[in-house]
């Protein structure tokens, strides 16, 4: 929502208030109508919005209804500092937070306070994976964990996961990020190597997810568009209890033995609010 300030430059004579003025529960209330980015923009008009900015109860609502679950799922009990303000708080968790061996990240968005959560490629379970004639763990800058998995060829495709996180309350998406082709650089440019892709658009590729309290969803298509990164969307679930974990189990499977398929980078899982849909252009591929 968006909230314009004209701020004209008055002599020191002038009767009418400034905006400097404002008493600091109108403020409050101002900001409780914006969101972090336009929060942070009004703190640098005067000392009275900036001091309001850092106030505990301006924040507090923009951090998720359960974030002192969330805290405690991520971080242990030495690891956290205990001084933070509301505003730190929200900061701290709009950072990259690794969890579970470092297979695991969760952060905030941070325009609109959103729990966002993704798997890398080595925190799932992959056919083959152990076999460097089919699968290699690919270091690569083009991943949030630094590596990818990359195919070069298999008969039986088969990728299974899960994650058990404690989400507040709202509906989410799943989505699987892949990539056509080996990404890589080549003197400071990026280039794609297509030499095994094939197979994908024999048959269509199934999604599926499954949570703890009996919820299912499934999708399926073809793998397309060689040499970017796609979002292929799995499935929707929704989280009703925001104070218990919900435990979410994924699959993504071409199982038809026909044919073998590869050339395949598989970068990691994400689960994000619905809603982002609507604001997320790159999630609107599948």
């Amino acid at each position: 929502m968006g909230i314009l300030f004209s701020i004209s430059s008055q002599s020191s004579s002038s009767p009418n208030p400034s905006l400097g003025e404002l008493p600091e529960s109108c403020i409050a209330v101002i900001m409780e109508y914006m969101d972090p980015p336009q929060i942070c923009k009004l703190a640098s008009l005067n000392r009275a919005f900036h001091g309001t900015s850092l106030a505990d109860f301006v924040w507090e609502s923009k951090l998720p209804s359960n974030y002192h679950v969330i805290i405690q799922k991520i971080f242990d009990g030495s690891s956290f500092p205990s001084h933070l303000g509301k505003r730190g708080i929200y900061s701290r968790l709009c950072s990259l937070n690794t969890f579970d061996e470092g297979t695991k990240k969760v952060w905030l968005d941070r325009s609109m306070g959103k729990v966002c959560l993704s798997v890398s490629a080595k925190g799932l379970s992959i056919t083959g994976i152990d076999d460097r004639r089919y699968w290699n763990h690919v270091p690569t800058e083009e991943s949030r964990f630094s590596s990818v998995a990359y195919l070069q060829q298999i008969w039986w495709f088969e990728v299974d996961g899960e994650v058990e996180f404690p989400f507040p309350a709202g509906t989410y998406s799943l989505f699987f990020r892949i990539h056509l082709g080996k990404p890589s650089k080549r003197f400071g440019r990026r280039v794609c190597n297509t030499e095994h892709v094939h197979g994908w658009d024999v048959k269509p590729v199934r999604f599926q997810l499954w949570t703890s309290d009996d919820q299912y969803d499934s999708s399926q298509c073809f793998l397309k568009g060689p040499g970017k990164w796609r979002y292929y969307h799995a499935g929707d679930f929704v989280v009703e209890d925001s104070n218990v974990s919900t435990k979410v189990k994924f699959s993504m499977t071409q199982i038809d033995c026909t044919h073998t398929k590869g050339g395949l980078c598989l970068d990691s899982v994400f689960v994000y609010p619905s809603e982002f849909r609507k604001v997320k252009e790159f999630l609107n591929y599948s």
